[in-house]
């Protein structure tokens, strides 16, 4: 398994967006992380940015993870970028 990160943004009023859709959103990061997918993911304190760390086979399976997430399917993450990366702590 290796270890990819995540770094994206979020839609303008992205507070008031993602409402309709959190419970769903948190539900799904929950089984990730029980599964070993996720080892975290949240936004910037400014919420303009999504960061991510998830450990996968590829990033083929990374990147159809977030694209499976109600967040981008409602185009509250506007963009994302992954890349692979090397723990070194």
């Amino acid at each position: 398994m290796a270890r990819f990160v995540l770094w994206g943004t979020y839609c303008e009023n992205a507070l008031e967006r993602r409402t309709p859709f959190r419970d769903q959103h948190l539900d799904r990061l929950d089984n990730l992380k029980k599964n070993g997918l996720l080892i975290t993911l949240g936004p910037t304190s400014c919420n303009t940015h999504v960061f991510g760390i998830f450990e996968a086979k590829s990033i083929d399976i990374v990147q159809k993870l977030v694209q499976e997430d109600v967040y981008w399917k409602e185009k509250i993450w506007t963009n994302f970028k992954i890349y692979p990366w090397t723990q070194a702590f």
